[in-house]
């Protein structure tokens, strides 16, 4: 997959096919981009699952927070990432270690690690970097 740019089909089938969402680096501060698309996606209808070692125990939007991707009990369909584009290939370790495995992985703007993603596709996952579904759902869903 090309990262550079995403047919909207892509992007559309992916918003459109996940229900279960797990955020990686939700934070409980309003005032943080992972708390207000947490918020987005909720009001959205997807079930999302904050993930925050520091917040495990938890709520964050009346969501119980947990440490770890291995914490969470269902199926995950999609993987939001809220950290630094160096946290990237330790966050797609965790999730190709799943079962089942997650259909895909977003970066949000500015996560990155093209070898990161060619992991995780190369296990089936599809993958999205440097994008922000709040922003891609009113475009391509709503």
């Amino acid at each position: 997959m090309n990262h550079d740019s995403y047919p909207d089909y892509y992007l559309a089938d992916i918003l459109r096919s996940t229900k279960v969402i797990a955020l990686v680096g939700a934070s409980p501060n309003p005032e943080r981009p992972s708390y207000r698309v947490m918020g987005f996606l909720l009001r959205k209808g997807y079930r999302v699952i904050p993930v925050n070692p520091g917040q495990a125990g938890k709520e964050i939007l009346g969501q119980p927070v947990v440490a770890r991707l291995a914490d969470i009990l269902e199926p995950i369909d999609m993987i939001d990432v809220f950290r630094a584009a160096d946290a990237l290939p330790s966050v797609v370790d965790e999730a190709l270690a799943l079962d089942p495995l997650p259909k895909a992985i977003w970066g949000q703007l500015s996560v990155r690690n093209d070898a990161a993603a060619a992991k995780a596709e190369a296990a089936g996952v599809k993958v999205v970097m440097d994008r922000c579904p709040a922003i891609e759902y009113p475009r391509l869903v709503a």
